[in-house]
């Protein structure tokens, strides 16, 4: 075999250009940011973890600065993306973006390199069609991934769609990335892609991925790729069994030590605490021993429970490792799954979240569970290897989301639905459970005093609007005063001489939100209702509410009124747009009309007020969670 020039970088020859965007998925995994580099790099590492040996998987990861002309054949990148021709916007800007950072003398670098793993095999031989041959499945086939010849060990793999492969090249200003292997044998090769569009170059069109590749004569004038040995600058050196991924012209906004971090501690905090992983990160070590220093550092992560509303990994952290797992049954209709559920009720936390984790350690996605998301609880769900499999089935491309949208058989998407709807369910009655223990109750309570607390204080400016009711040390139930506006007592006489008082304000007047000036609109007005007007009963699958406004001179005199609520957790937090009426209630019953009642834009719609008082019945649905809280609001 004799080579055919002394190109570094290859790319496929095509008739005409007929492609003109960058590949999507770049910009996807550029959306993810640092998040999505590392969880796919970290992912890979454990992935290739060396079979039979307990020790962890290492994974360093170093950031730095190269000279630009010891990048190997990056002069031939640049003359490539020199070449390129936008066809519209996007492509435009984003080569404009490339041609402005190729002129750098110094560029940035971000390396990720594993130890303890296997490493790419069949380097030797090419482009090749053999699944044990890793090397090209890695180098030159894109949507695919390598599957292992062991059940047990595919199904505990992180990848399962061969797209997390660009997340690297996303991560550089020019879409370029290398990798370095060394194997079972100590052989050490270096490979790279770059991923442009498809372009006209020397008057000829090519596909838009090149491939840092040597390419040679074979058999009956084709060709074929072959890698090239490693004898480049020290940065690509790979000389310990394993893979080495290097990424140049790294991007300013990956370029971050701190979320960089972060991101490994969101995403591995089980596989670091199970002894599976070890991270250096420019020399900062995260163990299983180490971990819980960056986790309760607050340069990384807010410190304070109650305003943990978008990272929730302290509490994650804290859930797994103190709390002793309940187990949690799941069907998809067909197969029942079993899960381990780490789950923590406190009444600190803001957003309920569950983290969803594979075997491997690796965290899916912060699950919120339905009519839940604003509960006071934390909890962390695995599964065994029969979950895992299922679970690595309704991953997103990124791994990221549990979801059946990507499902193509009808009947698998139908029982993937019913899974993530039971799970939701399944967790829900824990949720529900979890609040009944840590609120209870001596006798029987007044239906009509539907917000309570059990000694924590509501919010000042809730107190200053609604009503409550609290349990005292001796376990019996007394009124709260409250700062309600209420209408002075005006002492008048009556003909024998005896004194009355008007009666106390029971509703109060809420500013409506505006209304864009293009809109005709029926004004109204609104008003919140005090619990001591409202009495609320469960009884089977039916709510029955009813109002009395007999003693509220503002609606004393209306026929009709619509009728809003939301829920208010244990922390005298109101939750406005998280309660959807028609997901929650089958009907509407007006029961003075007996009439069903329109369900409009979450209004229930033109309840009668008869004498005073408005009843409904509300037909509950399965997944309605009976432990709510509501506040409501009335509109005339």
């Amino acid at each position: 075999m004799s080579s055919l020039n002394r190109r570094l970088w290859q790319f496929s020859p095509i008739p005409n250009i007929e492609e003109s965007n960058f590949n999507k998925i770049l910009e996807r995994f550029y959306d993810m940011k640092v998040t999505g580099l590392t969880r796919e790099n970290t992912q890979n590492a454990l992935d290739g973890r060396l079979r039979d040996n307990n020790d962890p998987v290492i994974l360093t990861i170093e950031t730095g600065s190269i000279k630009k002309e010891e990048v190997p054949g990056i002069d031939e990148v640049i003359e490539r993306i020199k070449s390129l021709r936008g066809r519209n916007s996007y492509t435009k800007e984003t080569i404009e973006h490339m041609l402005n950072k190729i002129n750098q003398d110094e560029v940035r670098y971000i390396s990720f390199e594993d130890f303890n793993t296997r490493g790419l095999t069949g380097a030797k031989n090419g482009q090749s069609d053999s699944p044990s041959d890793t090397w090209a499945i890695y180098a030159y086939n894109k949507g695919v991934h390598s599957e292992e010849e062991d059940t047990e060990i595919e199904t505990s793999r992180g990848g399962s769609h061969g797209v997390g492969k660009i997340a690297s090249n996303a991560a550089s200003d020019i879409h370029v990335m290398y990798f370095a292997n060394c194997d079972a044998e100590g052989n050490q090769h270096l490979g790279g892609t770059v991923q442009l569009i498809e372009h006209t170059y020397k008057n000829q069109s090519y596909r838009s991925t090149g491939y840092f590749t040597d390419i040679k004569e074979v058999e009956n004038n084709k060709t074929k790729f072959y890698p090239f040995e490693n004898n480049f600058h020290k940065i690509f050196e790979k000389k310990t069994r394993g893979l080495k991924i290097i990424i140049p012209y790294l991007r300013e906004e990956y370029d971050n030590e701190n979320e960089i971090i972060k991101s490994i501690c969101d995403s591995f905090f089980v596989s670091i605490l199970k002894g599976k992983l070890i991270v250096i990160v420019n020399g900062k070590k995260i163990t299983d021993k180490t971990l819980m220093d960056y986790v309760k550092d607050s340069k990384y992560y807010v410190q304070n429970i109650a305003e943990m509303k978008e990272n929730f990994t302290p509490l994650y952290v804290e859930t797994y490792s103190r709390e002793e797992p309940k187990i949690l049954n799941v069907s998809d209709g067909i197969n029942d799954y079993r899960f381990k559920l780490y789950f923590n009720y406190n009444e600190e936390i803001s957003k309920g979240r569950v983290a969803i984790v594979r075997t491997i350690g690796m965290k899916i996605e912060d699950m919120k569970v339905k009519n839940n998301a604003s509960k006071p609880f934390n909890a962390v769900l695995i599964g065994g290897p029969n979950e895992d499999l299922y679970l690595k089935s309704l991953e997103n491309e990124s791994h990221t989301q549990l979801s059946y949208e990507h499902i193509k058989n009808p009947l698998l998407q139908k029982r993937a639905r019913k899974f993530i709807n039971n799970l939701s369910r399944e967790i829900s009655k824990i949720i529900e459970e979890a609040i009944k223990t840590n609120n209870p109750t001596d006798g029987t309570m007044n239906t009509k005093d539907i917000l309570y607390i059990i000694e924590t204080q509501f919010k000042k400016d809730l107190a200053d609007a609604m009503g409550t009711v609290n349990i005292n040390k001796g376990k019996s139930l007394v009124k709260m005063t409250t700062d309600i506006p209420k209408k002075k007592k005006k002492s008048t006489s009556t003909s024998d001489g005896r004194k009355k008082t008007t009666s106390t304000k029971t509703v109060k007047l809420v500013k409506p939100k505006p209304v864009p000036s293009n809109v005709e609109e029926e004004p109204s007005i609104k008003y919140s209702a005090h619990p001591d007007i409202v009495e609320r009963v469960i009884l089977g699958n039916n709510e029955i509410i009813k109002f009395d406004f007999t003693q509220t001179s503002e609606l004393i005199n209306e026929e009709l009124c619509n009728i809003s609520l939301s829920i208010i957790d244990g922390m005298g937090v109101e939750y406005e747009d998280d309660f959807n009426i028609k997901k929650n209630y089958i009907n509407v019953i007006d029961l003075e009309s007996g009439r069903k009642c329109e369900v409009n834009n979450n209004l229930i719609k033109d309840v009668t007020i008869k004498n005073g008082v408005s009843k409904l019945k509300l037909e509950l649905n399965s997944n309605y969670n009976k432990a709510l809280k509501f506040i409501y609001y009335i509109e005339v």
